[in-house]
């Protein structure tokens, strides 16, 4: 785990030297590439580590890319991670609105007409649609770098600290994950108005609750795929906010949206709804840890 761990934060940080000898940060014209390249890592890192400095039996097994009884058994739970992350996006920004920290305009979208510099104008529907279509299909692509991450958290990761117990391993798992934003993060990367410190606590919260999520996902299907999937979602939910703004009302990820407070409390009630209907913690379909967990002292099955 420790390797795992070392490996990923030392290829990843390392990865974002650029930003910083360019003087660029996040504006520099490689970011976006860089950062499509960053996701991958940590698949790398899980393969280095159960192929050869902790080797397991059936290594992509073991990390959730292979198993679970195939499609058929999880295509539900593919369709959930598909179009639960819009759901609870649209709940995130409703819930902003009603406690008056997000501005919307359901029905007239000044917000987006204002970005294509169209405001007061109105915006043609076509473009409604099509940003709505993005959000929605074209979601899709979001999916393969997703699985970068997806493989070394919730494949490897979560699964090796599964002796400590589910909650446990969701926890930690999202903390390191968090972390693993560091370097971004003091560059302005999801919370470019927020002091370093409220950022690295903001990334921690989101990045928690978002992993019992995603950890569900991974142990009740088997394997790895559907939290890639709400992974994808996730990052192409965030044009939902733009799409529903009210002109002169920049979206503040501080709090609104999955990424703000507002948002969290959504994410909360989610995880809350999974454990009331008895879906938390994973009762069937839940992994052994498949030698991942050697030297994480088992405190508790869940």
């Amino acid at each position: 785990m420790l390797s795992f761990v070392g490996l990923t934060y030392a290829i990843s940080w390392a990865m974002t030297v650029p930003l910083w000898v360019t003087g660029a940060g996040l504006t520099w014209e490689w970011a976006p590439l860089l950062l499509v390249a960053m996701l991958f890592v940590p698949a790398v890192s899980a393969v280095v580590v159960t192929r050869w400095i902790s080797p397991v039996p059936a290594p992509w097994r073991a990390v959730g890319v292979i198993g679970g009884g195939g499609p058929r058994s999880w295509w539900g739970k593919a369709v959930l991670a598909w179009l639960g992350p819009l759901v609870l996006m649209l709940l995130a920004l409703l819930l902003g609105s009603l406690l008056g920290v997000y501005r919307a305009d359901w029905t007239g979208f000044s917000g987006l007409a204002e970005q294509f510099g169209s405001a007061g104008e109105g915006i043609p529907p076509s473009l409604v649609l099509v940003q709505f279509v993005q959000v929605v299909l074209l979601g899709w692509l979001n999916v393969l770098p997703a699985i970068g991450e997806e493989i070394g958290w919730r494949g490897y990761l979560t699964s090796a600290l599964l002796p400590l117990g589910q909650p446990a391993a969701f926890l930690v798992t999202g903390l390191l994950w968090a972390l693993w934003h560091a370097p971004l993060l003091i560059l302005g990367y999801n919370y470019p108005n927020a002091p370093v410190v409220v950022a690295f606590i903001m990334m921690g919260c989101f990045c928690v609750l978002l992993s019992a999520l995603l950890g569900w996902l991974r142990l009740a299907s088997g394997n790895v795929w559907p939290a890639a999937i709400a992974r994808g979602f996730v990052n192409a939910a965030a044009g939902f906010g733009i799409l529903f703004s009210a002109s002169g009302s920049p979206v503040d990820n501080i709090s609104s949206g999955l990424l703000g407070w507002s948002g969290w409390l959504v994410l909360a009630l989610a995880v809350l709804l999974l454990v009331l209907l008895g879906k938390l913690p994973v009762q069937a379909g839940e992994e052994e840890p498949s030698g991942l967990s050697r030297g994480v002292r088992r405190l508790s099955r869940r």
